[in-house]
């Protein structure tokens, strides 16, 4: 803690003398957008909805201190939650370096959450269940928590159904607006978009919320734009959970000599979503799972630590960061299992440019 209020002090002292240079270095950036030409590029897939709000600024500069927040869920052998941990009980690491503590906290933080649903004609036997499921999840829904809902088939039918509300009855009804479409199933698109909305959302609100995604998929990708090494890029720049429900069992199971079987290639990539991003995948085997599916969603959501360090490694270099959570076993040398974000991408230190100032005379 002492780390953190010398940090915070550092920070405080010079925000004075850095406030010119960052208003030169803004009046700059203003200057490049309004008179340069980009060089052409691939248009992305976006999500279908009305003009994004406008968010006037105040003229306030904000200096981000970087403290790192991670949602950590901790399970036994059987995947079970294990709840009334100690801050003592955990221990941090980046990069295999030991990091201290700064915060803790086990109270339930309110949460900003999207359910991105397929609505391709691979889910079409299993829609009406995956509706109630999702209207099982918004039921457990606390006053504070927001709730948006995406439907996708391709990369041109990514559609925003409903914006963060905390209005059960607007969800339900987006819900059952639901419908089955033809197309080629744009998984990584969807998500892309859904992670990085999520995650600017709460930058606008500056809500201090639990981010996450619940995927409802067969997992097989045929028609995005975006690869997967763009989509675990922005994953790594996020802290937004992923929860996926993946209906696998009616892809291909045969493989070639030297590829995976659709149904492999499904599977690991919606477990890979998961388990980098701390969240949780389900395969289940009937539709009568969903319902108990959506409750153990529900449940994990809120059963969860908050932890927050300053990293060690202060430089701001852009690079790549591994994190590791290690838990104490329990009284009887039962094995605990924490599970968060693989890593973390450390904030890139903007560079000065040029530019011509006004003279104060």
């Amino acid at each position: 803690m002492y780390k953190t209020r010398l940090y915070l002090a550092v920070l405080i002292t010079i925000g004075a003398g850095a406030l010119f240079a960052f208003t030169a270095l803004f009046t700059a950036a203003a200057q490049t957008n309004d008179g340069s030409t980009a060089s052409p590029a691939p248009t992305p897939p976006v999500i279908a909805t009305p003009p994004p709000l406008i968010v006037e600024s105040d003229g306030e500069i904000v200096i981000d201190t970087e403290l790192v927040n991670l949602n950590v869920r901790v399970v036994d052998r059987n995947n079970k939650s294990i709840a009334n941990l100690l801050q003592s009980d955990f221990e941090v690491y980046e990069d295999r370096v030991l990091q201290p503590i700064g915060f803790f906290s086990t109270s339930e933080v309110p949460t900003n959450y999207t359910l991105v649903i397929d609505n391709s004609g691979s889910l079409r036997e299993q829609l009406e269940d995956v509706i109630d499921a999702g209207k099982t999840i918004i039921q457990t829904n606390r006053p504070n928590d927001e709730t948006s809902i995406i439907r996708f088939v391709s990369s041109d039918k990514i559609m925003l159904e409903q914006d963060f509300t905390s209005e059960k009855e607007d969800l339900m009804d987006a819900l059952d607006n639901l419908y089955i479409e033809g197309g080629q199933t744009a998984i990584i698109d969807a998500v892309y978009l859904a992670a990085d909305r999520v995650n600017e959302y709460e930058k606008v609100r500056n809500d201090a919320k639990r981010r996450a995604l619940i995927l409802v998929t067969d997992g097989e990708d045929r028609d995005s734009v975006y690869t997967e090494k763009q989509l675990y890029e922005l994953l790594r720049e996020t802290n937004v959970q992923i929860y996926v429900i993946g209906f696998v069992k009616g892809l291909d199971s045969k493989g070639g000599l030297i590829s995976k079987s659709p149904q492999k290639k499904a599977k690991a990539f919606l477990t890979t979503l998961a388990e980098d991003t701390g969240g949780k995948v389900y395969f289940p085997n009937a539709l009568s799972e969903l319902e108990s599916i959506a409750i153990d969603i529900a449940k994990e959501l809120r059963t969860q630590y908050s932890i927050g360090y300053i990293p060690t490694n202060d430089r701001l270099d852009g690079s790549f960061r591994n994190i590791k959570v290690v838990v104490k076993d329990g009284p009887s040398k039962e094995k605990r299992i924490a599970l968060t974000r693989t890593g973390r991408v450390a904030v890139q230190e903007p560079s000065l440019k040029p530019a011509i100032k006004k003279s104060n005379q």
